[in-house]
């Protein structure tokens, strides 16, 4: 069989055995290209799922709005090794705890500023630490502040002046650049793509990022033009099978947030992210220069994982070839809500899988994998 057919086949093949309600992909390999659908928005009803149905696409966010951030390193209004002080002065004076692991250990001061680079890299000194016992001091803090960790939420948050002042009341877990720590520098650097800009975080992306990539359906909330092909999103079956609404059609993503989350708020589609994936594996343009590319899918930070995951700028980048699947300088990432994008550049292939169900375990589903298989794996 053909990438199509066999990409189909897989994904159909975990629909019909109850692994998620519906799923959409996109994958090209050389000049071949596998786009489709299988399965419906509702577990036993008969609404489709179709190839342009907007998903939320969780911490698939991240990269998208990192390239808005380099964008803005490139034209010098940011600059990777600048503090961020002058524009997020809230993060100026920073305290570190002076044991990550226990709050009463008390603090020291921070031995140097955050800077545009800690926080892309995810080395800001705050976030999780999945290898520390759950929940960790600056974790149960940032609870405490109103900022509790979890999935999506873009209607719990307060705007983004509220939200950094309450980052700011927690000590940092680690040193700026000691540490990567997950998520929390993604939310920081929506912050400071908008503080820097001028302008707030949706206006900036779309400038910057999805109008010049034709990347109409992707944004904090659904567009009109969108509303119809945005379902509900579900959690994983229980020990009875059942599933229940994460998010209804009319949920968290029908309305603006206030927070605008840069790790985890967008919505899109699988077309949507698939031309951005084209975009960086053709060299960046019309958003970014080849060298801003190549930094950015360069490990900078890791491992992060024992898979042979690393972190570049503000972009999942592997370490290690995966045997029979992608190679090293692979680069994208998965999102806690169902979705997944990668691009190996050595075959010049991009999978992008959104599914309309959360994840049950920390690890990517076998669905993941599979469609990985197929696309990276030996032809």
């Amino acid at each position: 069989m053909g990438l199509a057919a066999d990409v189909e086949a897989v994904v159909r093949g975990h629909v019909a055995a109850g692994a998620v309600p519906g799923a959409a992909w996109h994958v090209t390999r050389g000049d071949e290209v596998a786009r489709g659908a299988a399965g419906v928005h509702d577990p036993g009803g008969d609404d489709a799922v179709r190839p342009d149905t907007v998903f939320r696409i969780a911490s698939i966010t991240k990269p998208v709005v990192a390239v808005a951030a380099l964008t803005l390193v490139e034209d010098g209004t940011l600059g990777l090794d600048d503090p961020v002080n002058p524009v997020l002065p809230e993060l100026a004076g920073r305290r570190v705890l002076a044991d990550a692991a226990d709050a009463a250990a008390g603090t020291v001061p921070a031995r140097r500023p955050v800077t545009v680079r800690d926080v892309l890299t995810f080395r800001l000194g705050l976030g999780l630490d999945f290898t520390a016992p759950w929940p960790t001091p600056t974790v149960t803090a940032l609870a405490a502040a109103g900022l509790p960790a979890g999935p999506p939420a873009p209607q719990a948050a307060p705007p983004p002046e509220e939200w950094l002042r309450r980052v700011a009341s927690v000590p940092l877990a680690h040193q700026p650049g000691e540490r990567w720590l997950y998520h929390t520098g993604a939310s920081v650097l929506g912050v400071l793509v908008a503080r820097a800009a001028g302008r707030p975080l949706p206006e900036v992306l779309a400038e910057r990022v999805l109008d010049p990539l034709g990347m109409a359906d992707t944004g904090f909330t659904v567009p009109d033009h969108a509303r119809d092909r945005l379902g509900p999103h579900w959690t994983p079956p229980g020990e009875d099978g059942g599933r229940q609404v994460y998010d209804a059609a009319d949920g968290q993503w029908a309305r603006p947030p206030a927070f605008p989350d840069g790790g985890d708020g967008l919505v899109s589609t699988v077309d949507d992210l698939a031309a951005l994936a084209r975009a960086l594996l053709d060299g960046g343009a019309p958003v970014l220069s080849p060298a801003t590319v190549r930094a950015m899918t360069t490990e900078q930070a890791g491992p992060v994982d024992d898979e042979g995951g690393g972190w570049g700028l503000g972009v999942g980048v592997r370490r290690t070839d995966e045997p029979g699947g992608r190679h090293a300088g692979s680069f994208g990432w998965d999102g806690g809500l169902g979705g997944t994008w990668w691009s190996d550049p050595v075959t010049g292939t991009t999978a992008v899988l959104l599914t309309n169900q959360m994840w049950a375990s920390p690890r990517p589903p076998a669905l993941f994998e599979d469609v990985r298989a197929v696309a990276f794996g030996p032809r």
